[in-house]
């Protein structure tokens, strides 16, 4: 009788634990998630160059991949309405990585193993060339479990048709292995190791520590999980969307993710649930211990280095063999209102795909617009060595400053009248909220004022400033700041920062800014610092949009070389 009864107690614990509730990382609107825009006209805000399909909600990058000439991009989509819900794997397909043709969905529920939602996953290459794509399922109890999917055809260069085998799923949270059902998703892209066995992490937490879980396979259909997390840091809660992938210490090229050995580090970034924005670290694969040790150049937690400072989400890189490089994709959502999404009928946007490396420090990643980007670049103004005396404006005119790429290179001619950084002053984005571009300040802020209207009531600005820090080192911030964006209240207006790793030596500092109707994506000194914002001008919008260069500092500072493009429009999921 009491075994029985011990096993009874077992049983219900056990189904308890099962049905355990599912916490999503989008806010659920049931009443929403079928609502259909009142109408197809295209919106003012609708962007011109970045990835975005005709109408509903989209999220994550999923799978990217480059397979038989042709680039896949599978995302996060709602076929029903403009909020988060209904969720399936859509497909479009590139070549050149602008222009983009829509397919039908890949994966969509279909079994016990997914049947309540197909969430975020990675492709990867196997040996041979077929590609495969893991991703995560909730299955009928609501449990977040691993799947695998495969190509029905793999001669078909555009991947049409996905297959999920009968053994599905791979990995499942059990009593046993002590895995929270509601805190284990979005498998990465696999790598082999020198044993020949496959790894693949799963993002998750255990209390308020996120993780990084590893399991491995001889033969990418059985998967065990290891003992420990390939790595953890206490503090940083849910660990979404982790991506894991080796850089050359050596060059700007991109490694395939299976690359491991001398002159080579590895990148570990990781989604916070908690704090919806992304950090990374780079540091050491140890393949024999199946273990990863950061470097100690920056925080291993919230506070450590971003990909980017702004609207910049469950990003994932891939490596493109053909052009032997890494790329990353980003998810950037809304900064306006639920309501006002469900009436346009579409919410969330890509960003411009970037090519990524370690900088020659060895301390950080580089990010830069893949070049396929420039072949949109139409009508071109450029100034040259021109002097911005402190309190002015310059107009750049002549182009389509809605729709618009813009490089130019400042020159500091001093760093004399450079501010004192206060010693408590150790956030970047408190700093440039505080000292936003119309704060005068000595050397900056200086930049440009994007989706701008005449009377300049609207603009965004994206800026640098100079301070003069501990030992009199220079310390660089670059700001994005909303505060003016837009005259509509129900709107995110949060200005950004980050700092700029560089030392001025030769007194320039470069600044290249994607500007897309409701985008401003910009890259500081080259691609050290990225800010991505996303504002909604009330009269700034179409031919009523400017661009100016500002310096609100006492310094004057010059522009070696300014050249901005009126941006084309590129097919994409017509």
């Amino acid at each position: 009788m009491d075994v029985y009864r011990l096993l009874l107690c077992f049983v219900l614990v056990l189904t308890v634990y099962l049905v355990k509730e599912i916490h999503a990382t989008h806010h659920v609107y049931e009443e929403l998630k079928n609502v259909a825009p009142n109408s197809t006209q295209v919106y003012q805000y609708r962007t011109g160059y970045h990835f975005q399909p005709p109408s509903h909600w989209i999220n994550d990058p999923n799978g990217p991949l480059y397979y038989k000439g042709v680039y896949h991009l599978f995302y996060q989509y709602n076929p029903y309405g403009a909020v988060w819900g209904n969720i399936v794997w859509a497909h479009s397909v590139s070549t050149d990585l602008i222009n983009w043709l829509a397919l039908e969905p890949a994966i969509y529920p279909t079994g016990p193993f997914d049947i309540n939602g197909c969430w975020s996953g990675s492709a990867t290459i196997l040996p041979g060339g077929t590609p495969v794509i893991i991703y995560t399922g909730i299955n009928t109890a609501n449990q977040q479990v691993q799947n695998i999917a495969v190509p029905k055809n793999p001669s078909d260069p555009f991947l049409r048709e996905w297959v999920k085998p009968s053994y599905n799923p791979l990995m499942a949270p059990t009593i046993y292995n002590q895995i929270n059902s509601s805190s284990f998703r979005d498998p990465t892209t696999a790598w082999q190791g020198p044993d020949g066995r496959w790894r693949v992490l799963v993002g998750s937490k255990r209390g308020h520590r996120g993780m990084a879980l590893l399991y491995r396979s001889k033969d990418f259909s059985y998967w065990v999980k290891a003992k420990h997390p390939l790595h953890s840091a206490e503090g940083t809660g849910m660990w979404e969307c982790p991506d894991f992938y080796p850089v050359s210490v050596r060059d700007t090229v991109g490694l395939d993710t299976s690359v491991n050995g001398e002159n080579v580090k590895h990148v570990l970034k990781a989604s916070l649930d908690d704090e919806k924005y992304e950090y990374y670290t780079v540091g050491t694969y140890l393949h024999e211990k199946d273990s990863y040790v950061p470097d100690n150049t920056s925080a291993d937690d919230a506070t450590g280095l971003r990909y980017d400072y702004g609207k910049f989400y469950a990003s994932k890189t891939f490596f493109d063999g053909a052009k032997n490089r890494r790329i990353l994709l980003g998810w950037m959502n809304e900064s306006d209102s639920v309501s006002t999404d469900v009436q346009k009928g579409w919410a969330g946007v890509h960003s411009i795909p970037r090519r990524i490396w370690l900088d020659p420090s060895g301390r950080q990643l580089v990010q830069w617009p893949v070049e396929e980007i420039e072949a949109l670049r139409g009508n071109q103004y450029d100034i040259q060595n021109k002097r911005i005396e402190s309190g002015s404006v310059v107009e750049v005119p002549e182009i389509n400053a809605s729709q618009a790429d813009v490089e130019v290179t400042f020159d500091l001619y001093s760093l004399e009248e450079a501010e004192v950084l206060e010693t408590n002053l150790v956030d970047p984005q408190l700093i440039c909220s505080m000292k936003g571009a119309s704060v005068k300040g000595g050397v900056g802020p200086f930049g440009v004022l994007v989706l701008a209207s005449k009377d300049m009531q609207e603009q965004t600005a994206v800026f640098f400033r100079v301070f003069k820090g501990q030992g009199n080192k220079n310390v660089v911030v670059m700001c994005s700041d909303q505060s003016k964006s837009t005259l509509a209240t129900d709107v995110d207006k949060t200005t950004y920062g980050g700092f700029v790793d560089v030392d001025l030596k030769d007194g320039k500092l470069s600044l290249r800014s994607l500007i897309d109707h409701s985008i401003v994506e910009s890259f500081g000194a080259g691609g050290k610092t990225c800010i991505t914002a996303r504002v909604y001008p009330k009269t700034a919008v179409g031919d009523d949009a400017r661009l100016f260069v500002f310096n609100n500092g006492s310094s004057a500072v010059g522009i070696t070389r300014l050249s901005a493009w009126t941006m084309l429009q590129p097919s994409v999921n017509g």
